[in-house]
């Protein structure tokens, strides 16, 4: 310890936690801020009585560093050192440092918002930015700021953009320690993997140990493919002795402990870990690193209410904390199966978690707090999107009443330290002597599938039923025999936890039910294409066969968030009346009056209803009048105005008006949107009572558009845009007002001999277009200027129209010829 570079900045921060409230310390990888900073702070004159709380991110971190330093102090974890991760506590009356991680800072803040007998708290690692780090720190600025201005903060880490966070921790000095890094040569790949990734791990491993000394420690994104290539490295004739261990989280206490210790003499150890051996941890022996370049983080939508496992390509600093492995206790090599080129186009960091998971355990905390998230101080706001999809959900389980304070349940709920989910089921199972179901149902949801196998059964019964199986009882199933042992350990963890027992009776009969508390978003309907209808309103099937795929109704605890129809992994079957029964809450009766498109009427219906699903339908004898004219109205503008009948006369006067608006005149406007948008004031006093096209196609649409009309309203239509012209021959014709820019005068020509101005309309201001048709009816000409039509185009017409049609009347001058409506005129 006495070489650790950390020591060089000890008396710094020591100074500026005298002086100041809140410090950042940024260390290099093997510094040894982890293990000596909480030591070297003990004796400290404000900490006189009070402990150290540390909060790091990974639970195997946190029980390695609190093993590491008891050591150091010549004790064993639980007396001067101790530590708290999920179900594994070594605390005592003794214990003046805690080191805690995942929800316990935040349930010991909930219990004691003040932490009294606490007079610091460390984030460790918060470049990792977990969301229980940002969360904790929020309620920790809080407390000091409200409660305790004599507790102190300390932010570390090795990357760490120091600015943001000094400046949230009300400018806090920053205090930087240079690492213990040995220089570590690193090689890239040559070119992009081909085939798949395990292949290239594995061929790298083999040149590796054959090349160069030490153990080897090698990245992979999840526990899936440390699998494959651990069965790969088995089937390998090594000309050494050479033991495999696979690390990552779900792994037991035990398992994880082998992985990080010392390999026996003469032996080469391979430690295929996920990113929990990234930070905090000292793997013994590693002189080689061989990183894949990735790594899996869950995402959260706020659009389907989901969270799904991505593997991404890993940041900048996470490739450099990776590679800094290898070079923790003397140089090493670091082999990166990824080019050059791709290498230069890694991200920096990775965005933090709050800005991308599931937000509900966070909405949960805060409303047992007390405090809306804007009232607090975050480094990254959570994300307004996925903070009302958890609040929605949180209400919809109970835990929040409409004015989204915490309610009593909702307080049981947090004390459980799960996903709300998972702790309200197990709440109301236990309501129903169902309690012991629910506690392996939650431990089976909470970690990764313990059934392998390519054709996956995607029943949940099956998990419970094999949880059960012992290891010389047989099963045609392939059992993760290690993590079926730890999810059985969680369980029992549970049941005690709510002074639960194992019912008798056949429990797979339950497990749809209990499903439906967890998942009441995610209860499904079977459609006729055998896929399934959520109660969510989204669409979702099973990737291959199931038993299940028959089934009614079923609660998929496991979705992929696949667009446009999520794909189901794990489920179970529920018989809706059970769900009637028990959660009753979810269901809703109404009365459903709306317009169906395909019968062009107005339907009217008793349901029964849960979320997107139709339960049970009847039709409805009375329905309310007014409820049946909403609907109608809402028909007419999904179909639009050509749902009415328009008549000849009931279209004219329609045009007519829409040329008088579209002059300027103060009247109504007659476009469709204009319309549809005012149904309410000039059409539902004419449709109450109708529920049909038919109906709706019955009225006389001329009189419905007049009683729009005041008297002056009609004095100004017939003043500015009347029906006819009578034209020189004494015809009365029809205005087209189809086009209202330019309404048009349809003549045949000889009715208006002698017409010298062409006719206007509204008050003289706008001229008419005229059509001047042949005897036939065919337009020759269209003017806008009859005295230049007679004075010029007229006697080309002529010559045309005098061969075509020799029996009809052909005047020379056809200024001062008689108009006439027949072959010619009257002598």
């Amino acid at each position: 310890m006495t070489k650790l570079p950390i020591k060089a900045v000890i008396s710094d921060l020591r100074e500026a936690l005298r002086t100041r409230q809140n410090a950042v310390l940024i260390a290099a990888p093997g510094a040894g801020k982890t293990t000596h900073v909480p030591l070297a702070l003990l004796d400290e004159p404000w900490l006189t009585g009070q402990r150290i709380l540390m909060l790091e991110p990974r639970r195997l971190a946190a029980r390695t560093a609190a093993r590491y330093m008891a050591a150091s102090l010549g004790e064993k974890a639980g007396e001067t050192i101790g530590y708290r991760v999920k179900m594994d506590t070594k605390v005592g009356p003794t214990t003046r440092v805690e080191v805690i991680t995942e929800g316990v800072l935040t349930r010991l803040l909930q219990n004691d918002p003040a932490l009294e007998g606490v007079g610091l708290v460390i984030f460790d690692e918060f470049h990792e930015r977990n969301l229980h780090a940002d969360l904790g720190l929020a309620l920790c600025l809080q407390s000091q700021s409200l409660l305790r201005d004599d507790l102190r903060i300390l932010v570390m880490s090795a990357t760490l953009e120091t600015e943001p966070v000094a400046a949230l921790l009300n400018g806090a000095p920053v205090i930087e320690s240079a690492g213990q890094a040995f220089p570590v040569e690193t090689y890239y790949a040559k070119q992009l993997i081909k085939g798949t990734v395990e292949a290239a791990v594995v061929q790298t491993i083999q040149k590796a140990l054959q090349q160069h000394n030490g153990d080897v420690l090698v990245f992979l994104p999840g526990a899936g493919e440390i699998r494959r290539v651990e069965r790969m490295l088995v089937e390998i004739e090594w000309t050494e002795q050479v033991r495999v261990a696979p690390l990552y989280g779900n792994l037991s206490r035990d398992e994880q402990d082998q992985a990080i210790a010392p390999g026996k003499p003469g032996e080469r150890k391979i430690v295929l870990a996920t990113s929990i051996a990234e930070t905090s941890l000292t793997v013994e022996g590693v002189r080689i690193v061989i990183d894949s370049g990735l790594m899996r983080v869950a995402r959260f939508s706020p659009r389907t209410g989901m969270t799904r496992l991505e593997t991404i390509r890993v940041s900048r600093a996470s490739a450099d904390q990776r590679r800094g492995r290898a070079g923790r206790l003397s140089s090493g090599i670091c082999f990166r199966l990824w080019t050059e080129e791709e290498d230069r186009q890694l991200a920096a960091r990775l965005t933090p978690e709050i800005l991308e998971t599931d937000l509900a355990p966070l909405t949960l905390a805060l409303a047992e707090w007390g405090a809306e998230p804007r009232e607090l101080l975050w480094l990254d706001a959570p994300p307004i999107a996925a903070l009302a999809q958890a609040r929605e959900l949180l209400m919809q389980l109970g835990a929040l009443g409409e004015d989204g304070t915490i309610t009593s349940h909702g307080r049981q709920i947090a004390e459980l330290g799960v996903h709300p989910r998972l702790a309200h089921m197990m709440l109301r199972a236990k309501e129903l002597a169902l309690g012991g179901l629910a506690c392996e149902l939650a431990a089976v949801l909470s970690e990764r599938d313990f059934v392998r196998g390519e054709r996956r059964n995607a029943d949940t019964r099956l998990r419970i039923d094999l949880l059960h199986v012992r290891n010389n009882q047989s099963t045609p199933y392939q059992i993760d025999e290690g993590l079926r042992r730890r999810i059985w350990t969680e369980a029992e963890e549970w049941k005690r936890q709510l002074a639960v027992k194992d019912e008798t009776g056949k429990k797979g009969d339950w497990c749809g039910l209990l499903l439906s508390f967890a998942y009441p978003d995610r209860i499904a309907q079977r459609r006729e294409n055998g896929r399934f209808l959520l109660s969510n309103g989204r669409g979702a099937m099973f990737a291959e066969a199931q038993a299940m795929s028959m089934s009614v109704y079923l609660v998929a605890a496991e979705l992929g968030d696949d667009v446009p129809e999520s794909r189901i992994f794990l489920a179970a079957p529920v018989d809706i009346q059970d769900i009637i029964e028990h959660a009753g809450e979810q269901v809703k009766e109404e009365q459903w009056i709306v317009w169906d498109h395909s019968a062009q009427a107005v339907r009217a219906r008793n349901r029964m209803r849960l979320g997107a699903l139709i339960l049970s339908e009847t039709p409805l004898v009375s329905p309310n009048p007014d409820d049946c004219l909403a609907a109608l109205l809402a028909g007419i503008r999904e179909e639009g105005m050509r749902i009415f009948s328009w008549n000849k006369a009931s279209k004219q006067l329609r045009e007519r008006l829409a040329f008088l608006y579209q002059a300027g005149a103060e009247t109504l406007e007659m476009s469709d949107e204009a319309l549809l948008a005012s149904l309410e004031e000039w059409a539902a006093p004419h449709v109450y009572g109708l529920k049909s096209r038919a109906e709706l196609e019955r009225l006389n649409m001329k009189d419905v558009l007049e009683g729009m009309l005041s008297w002056e309203d009609r004095q100004k239509l017939d003043a500015e845009a009347p029906t006819h012209i009578i034209v020189p021959s004494g015809s009365r014709i029809p205005i087209d007002y189809s086009d209202p820019q330019q309404p048009v005068l349809a003549v045949r020509l000889q009715e208006v001999f002698g017409l010298m101005e062409t006719p206007c309309i509204a008050r003289g201001r706008i001229p008419l277009l005229i059509h001047l048709l042949s005897p036939a009816n065919r337009p020759v000409q269209v003017t806008r200027d009859l005295a230049s039509f007679w004075c010029t185009t007229y006697f080309e017409i002529k010559k045309d129209l005098k061969g075509r049609y020799p029996k009809h009347y052909w005047p020379d001058d056809p200024l001062n010829a008689l108009p006439t409506n027949r072959v010619r005129p009257r002598q």
